[in-house]
């Protein structure tokens, strides 16, 4: 997604809500700022969603949830404090990545739409490692990846599924094999093992946010510009069907509240995936990661209605991709833009 538009911020400075550390820091990187009142800037174009004042702050912790829901040892996950840089010239708008089942040290990206139909392979420090062309495709809006294990063999999922203007009558899901990267390297070409072609049951989405539950053999969505997000589901292997199938509606998606309510986009969905073991789900924003735990015996509607656990924001220009380690220790999130920094929140 290319988000162009009017920028209104509205800073809030109250006594009380934050401290005087932060309160002076705020004062300093938004010109003007009467701490005692709300200030509107003027409008301006942008390409980053959020301009550099709001990712300081919410580096600083300025931008604190309101509630951030009870975390227990298995969610803490914090950044790591080494970072790599994608070192890739061809990823210039990354909206989607996912480990490599086959050998857990590379990940597998790819860009948004517009650009050519290619899979870019990472190695663990960001280096670039070649790319395959996926034929029989076209990269309409490429907005999610994922990749999952079925039956021995590893494959990928390719969401396209972008829908700026909620326009599309049907999205598409292509399924792909995992290239052969014993080498080292990724180069050649690849064809879909199958697609699904589908809709929604209450019209037109657009969808940044797509994982798979190998276990369970479904497929996840998350609505990006409904008002709350909305979970849908599809089967990971439909069964045939003369035109495109209707997802099934799981119900809302529980977000958290800021102290900064009038940040535009902050928890719009850009980015999903499942951990291997199918205990939580992490749902990217523009701002942070959220977490949602899924107790045993429990649906992904019930642990997507939960307040989630809010990890420290990301910092992030425009964070689009989101992936779990094959391990499910580490979450890896990337921006677009070119050379964008790595940031990998490890778990403790």
């Amino acid at each position: 997604m290319k988000l162009r538009g009017t920028f209104l911020a509205n800073l809030i400075c109250l006594d009380g809500m934050l401290s005087e550390t932060q309160a002076d820091l705020a004062f300093r990187v938004r010109r003007g700022c009467n701490r005692r009142r709300m200030i509107k800037s003027r409008p301006f174009r942008f390409r980053d969603p959020f301009p550099a004042f709001v990712r300081i702050l919410a580096s600083a912790g300025v931008l604190l949830p309101i509630a951030a829901g009870a975390a227990d040892d298995v969610l803490r996950f914090t950044p790591s404090r080494e970072r790599w840089t994608v070192q890739s010239e061809a990823l210039v708008e990354t909206s989607g990545v996912a480990p490599s089942p086959g050998d857990g040290n590379f990940i597998w990206a790819l860009n948004d739409g517009g650009n050519a139909p290619e899979l870019h392979l990472l190695n663990p420090t960001g280096g670039d490692q070649g790319q395959v062309a996926v034929l029989g495709v076209a990269n309409i809006d490429w907005e999610d990846l994922d990749s999952f294990v079925l039956d021995g063999r590893s494959y990928l999922l390719i969401a396209d599924t972008g829908d700026n203007a909620s326009r599309r009558k049907s999205g598409v899901l292509n399924i792909v094999p995992e290239p052969d990267i014993r080498s080292g390297r990724a180069d050649g070409v690849i064809t879909p093992a199958w697609s699904i072609l589908f809709r929604y049951p209450d019209g037109p989405r657009d969808c940044e946010a797509v994982a798979v539950d190998a276990r369970e053999k479904k497929i996840l969505l998350i609505s990006k510009r409904t008002t709350p997000p909305v979970l849908y589901e599809l089967p990971l292997i439909p069964p045939p069907a003369d035109g495109p199938i209707v997802a099934r509606r799981l119900g809302e998606v529980a977000l958290p509240q800021t102290v900064v309510p009038a940040i535009p986009y902050a928890n719009q969905p850009t980015g999903l995936t499942i951990s291997p073991d199918g205990t939580r789900a992490a749902l990217l924003t523009y701002l942070r990661v959220l977490l949602y735990p899924r107790q045993k015996g429990e649906s992904w509607a019930e642990a997507f209605h939960r307040e989630p656990v809010v990890l420290k924001a990301h910092g992030l220009e425009q964070a689009e991709a989101i992936a779990f380690s094959t391990n499910g220790k580490v979450i890896h999130v990337l921006s677009e833009g070119k050379r964008q920094p790595i940031v990998s929140y490890e778990g403790m």
